[in-house]
């Protein structure tokens, strides 16, 4: 069933200068999007068109400037500490290089399992069996839950973050580069994991890449951004651009290929 989970109305986001003299950076200008049940939307851009930032601004990782994020209609900047616990936990984000988003000091099972311990207190037994049933549902057994991340693949620590977001239930997964960090081979592997956990779990994925390869054979519904706006956006819009922007960054796909 669709229906809206998060949407963002008229943001934009200034950052102040860093050095006297500059000027500050509008990376946001005036962005609305949808992010309805059950879609695999893909946020596309070039490098500082503003991808990355919408992305946290619809996590509440930072506030707009102007503009407002509603999750079920409600305003997250409005939320009580109760409510924004609550949509933290049903909005997670995997980002492109996970070994930098887990912490080195801490074997798979605290990661996995910290999830589990903050937001739902299981005791410690439910809680092990069901970080060993986590691994597995993201194709790793239950034997890694001692080692570290320095000790697994790229491959691996991707599934690991997978398995550690999965851990709330969440209703949304914002995926940020999450293959391009990657070799070709693995990638096409952790994309056919995403689309096996979407079905299995009734997820909404949110799918921020450069790459427009990856983002034509994965997602539903495709937004193009440049200099902090959108430009394009619907289901077709990688088979019949409109936008010159658009055809540009489609015949950069074999450069962008061979540079992996």
């Amino acid at each position: 069933m669709r229906g809206e989970f998060l949407r963002a109305e008229n943001v934009t986001k200034i950052h102040p200068p860093r050095r006297w003299g500059e000027r500050p950076l509008k990376a946001l200008a005036g962005v609305s999007v949808t992010v309805e049940k059950g879609e695999v939307l893909g946020i596309v851009g070039e490098s500082g068109s503003g991808k990355s930032t919408l992305a946290r601004i619809l996590l509440g990782l930072e506030p707009p400037t102007n503009g407002r994020v509603l999750f079920r209609g409600r305003d997250i900047s409005r939320m009580s500490a109760m409510e924004r616990k609550a949509f933290r936990r049903r909005v997670q984000i995997v980002f492109q290089d996970p070994e930098s988003s887990l912490n080195p000091r801490h074997r798979v099972g605290t990661l996995v399992g910290d999830g589990l311990r903050i937001h739902q207190r299981l005791p410690s037994e439910v809680r092990e069996r069901r970080v060993g049933e986590l691994l597995e549902s993201v194709g790793l057994s239950r034997g890694v839950v001692k080692r570290y991340p320095h000790q697994l693949s790229g491959g691996q620590r991707q599934r690991i973050a997978l398995a550690r977001a999965l851990s709330v239930s969440p209703d949304v997964l914002l995926l940020d580069e999450p293959t391009s960090a990657l070799d070709v081979s693995v990638q096409a592997r952790i994309l056919r994991l995403l689309d096996r956990l979407r079905r299995a779990n009734d997820l909404t994925y949110v799918f921020i890449s450069h790459d427009l390869g990856v983002v034509r054979a994965f997602c539903t519904r495709i937004i193009v951004m440049r200099e902090g706006r959108i430009v394009e956006e619907g289901e077709t819009v990688l088979e019949s651009p409109r936008e010159s922007y658009t055809r540009r960054l489609l015949d950069s796909i074999p450069r962008l290929a061979a540079d992996r």
